[in-house]
């Protein structure tokens, strides 16, 4: 194996590991968001957990920032919830900083 070879399949380690990261914490900042989410709606205990999860299988099988907080928008706007979309989209910003760091601490 050339040097080339070794310094190819590092980067597509470093690649993999980090896009493995990436899912983690979009995963775990979606469950957060919906659990916020599901404050401001009223939603406690089992209720809550439940939306959260929703909120993470949707962004599973619709992948994006933009339909998550369409999402919220939309059961914000059914229930009355005044939350602005920058209101949102800072929480979802705060929310992905802090998954980031739960991960990188290893919780």
């Amino acid at each position: 194996m050339t040097t080339f070879d070794k310094r190819e399949e590092g980067f597509e380690q470093q690649f993999a590991h980090d896009e493995e990261l990436r899912f983690k914490a979009t995963a775990r900042r979606n469950k957060l968001i919906g659990l916020w989410a599901a404050e401001k709606l009223g939603l406690t205990g089992a209720e809550a957990e439940s939306y959260a999860k929703s909120i993470v299988v949707g962004d599973i099988e619709n992948v994006g920032k933009h339909d998550v907080l369409r999402k919220i928008r939309q059961d914000f706007d059914a229930r009355g919830v005044v939350q602005s979309d920058h209101q949102i989209d800072r929480a979802m910003t705060e929310l992905m900083e802090k998954a980031i760091a739960d991960i990188k601490a290893g919780k």
